[in-house]
């Protein structure tokens, strides 16, 4: 197997290849190496599926060049004429009666019924998860199936639309914009967390659609397609909950903007469409963990271990301790009082039973963590307490009245009685940035010269950047990318040409070219921006 070795920031790298079979076929080679953990591939995290390439995620980059010795020794290692074993094939019961079924005959020179023949008379493969949890990129049918985008993206796709677009077939798992062809659509449930696995369509397995009558799939009850998208699951605030926990727990007053359950996140599951998630910035939120006695290290810093924490956008948090806690307040430093006596930021605060804790706005910065010796103890979701905003999967918001449960105190003990840590900027940030695996793909001559700000449409899915616009090359102008794996801190260039710098809820993959990737401490900087600051980018190592 032929292919090439692309940068993705210092803690991944693209494994480009020629197609998505041979994609699926590396994969399959490596996921037993990566399973297994012995000699270099300990290093790697996770590996995720794009359309034409493998996404690499290490764990730390002091082993970054023996992966990528690695990875171009597998690639010669594998036959992509041998398919990698794939499950029982799944049956999708669809009805063909979709709003665009007449355009797809018409693109392909076909009557809808050809098309519809087409489109069952072959078995597709799942390739890659893509923008939702149970979304999957169906290849291998008929190829005069491939069809392109509509000119016109829709701003609601239904549940459940059966679709195409280039030559891939999906399944629209939940209500979303798309720009798909629909030729119908189906009951089946593409996602539940409560099943192992939770993806109907794991990558690898065989799919085969089935054509029924327009009447023969709505005889029955309607069947939610992906669970829990307005509640994500798992709440805390439970008697119960805290009688586990010793009756230790805090009580919530006021939540203010937006206050979620963070921690380390969800690797894993990239393939089933959920990214890893987990506090949006990991220095603050392993600080304050370390100040009230969870002494983490790389090896241990997993969401099966390590404990949850609230995370504050813009103060206006207020809760009352039940039992005798100890907390910290890391990030962005905020006035924050107990029973109306100031209390430091970066330091350990005993909270005794029946003490109320509140936040006030942070002068600068966006986010606070609240840590808590214990951790906040609220039920996993799929093996983490993180809230993924994007997927909509995890714990759901704490809301007034909620007492989240703390969980037993470690044996360790704090070792520290503060750590200053510098506030976050009020003016101009700097973010600097390492090589993407498209860097050639845009003019990036004058990226050091230009300034932008903050768009309002920012969040923890990521930060749009408002003003000087990035150019593609006019080699690459016309030109499609296929879906790549993406990371926190990769700089995007969509159409517009305004970057896009993702966060801890970034899709798993994206189809615009990534330039750039943050460096780790810039990751944690871009978490703190705040709508209309003003950032500019420095290259830390340049392409």
């Amino acid at each position: 197997m032929h292919a090439r070795l692309l940068p993705m920031g210092p803690l991944a790298l693209v494994v480009e290849v020629a197609d998505t079979g041979a994609a699926l076929a590396l994969r399959a080679h490596l996921d037993p190496l990566v399973e297994r953990s012995a000699g270099v591939w300990s290093a790697v995290d996770q590996v995720v599926l794009g359309a034409r390439s493998l996404l690499v995620v290490l764990r730390r980059p002091t082993r970054r060049e023996e992966v990528v010795r690695a990875c171009q020794e597998a690639a010669l290692r594998v036959d992509v004429a041998v398919p990698p074993e794939s499950a029982d094939v799944v049956e999708v019961e669809v009805r063909y009666d979709g709003p665009d079924l007449e355009e797809v005959a018409r693109l392909t020179d076909l009557s809808p019924d050809e098309v519809v023949q087409a489109h069952t008379s072959t078995h597709w493969r799942v390739g890659f998860g893509g923008f939702a949890p149970g979304f999957a990129y169906l290849v291998g049918g008929d190829s005069r199936l491939a069809v392109p985008r509509r000119s016109e993206p829709r701003t609601s796709v239904p549940a459940g639309s059966v679709a195409l677009a280039g030559e891939f077939s999906g399944i629209y798992p939940h209500a979303s914009p798309g720009g798909w062809q629909l030729l119908g659509s189906t009951d089946a449930v593409l996602w539940d967390v409560d099943r192992d696995p939770p993806a109907l369509l794991a990558p690898g397995r065989s799919v085969r659609f089935v054509a029924l009558d327009a009447q023969a799939l709505s005889s029955g009850p309607a069947v939610p397609r992906i669970a829990d998208l307005r509640e994500p699951r798992g709440a805390g605030g439970t008697t119960r909950a805290l009688d586990e926990a010793g009756g230790r727990g805090l009580e919530v007053l006021a939540t203010g903007p937006l206050t979620l359950v963070e921690d380390t996140g969800r690797p894993g599951l990239a393939g089933m469409g959920v990214s890893r998630s987990g506090a949006a910035d990991p220095t603050a939120y392993l600080l304050g963990l370390r100040l009230v006695g969870h002494l983490l290290d790389d090896e241990s810093s997993t969401a099966a271990t390590a404990p949850a924490s609230l995370e504050v956008t813009l103060g206006g948090l207020s809760v009352r301790a039940h039992g005798d806690l100890l907390v910290a307040l890391t990030g962005a430093p905020c006035p924050a009082d107990v029973d109306g006596r100031a209390v430091p930021n970066a330091a350990p605060v005993a909270l005794a039973n029946g003490q109320v804790l509140t936040l006030g706005t942070p002068p600068a910065g966006l986010r606070t963590w609240l840590a808590v010796r214990g951790g906040i103890a609220v039920p996993p979701v799929l093996g983490s307490r993180s809230t993924d905003t994007l997927s909509r999967v995890g714990p759901r918001r704490p809301a007034v009245g909620d007492v989240l449960a703390v969980g037993p105190a470690p044996r360790t003990f704090p070792v520290v009685e503060a750590a200053p840590q510098p506030p976050p900027a009020e003016g101009e940030v700097v973010l600097e940035l390492d090589p993407g695996p498209r860097a050639d793909w845009c003019d990036l001559t004058e990226l050091e010269s230009g300034t932008w700000s903050v768009s309002s449409r920012s969040n923890r899915v990521g930060i749009r950047l408002e003003g000087k616009q990035i150019h593609r090359k006019s080699m690459y102008a016309d030109r499609e990318l296929p879906s790549e794996g993406l990371v926190p801190g990769a700089v995007q260039v969509p159409p517009g040409g305004e970057p896009v710098v993702f966060l801890a809820d970034h899709p798993v993959t994206g189809g615009y070219p990534v330039v750039a990737v943050l460096t780790t401490a810039s990751v944690s900087r871009a978490a703190q921006l705040r709508p209309g600051q003003a950032v500019r980018l420095r290259w830390a190592s340049r392409p």
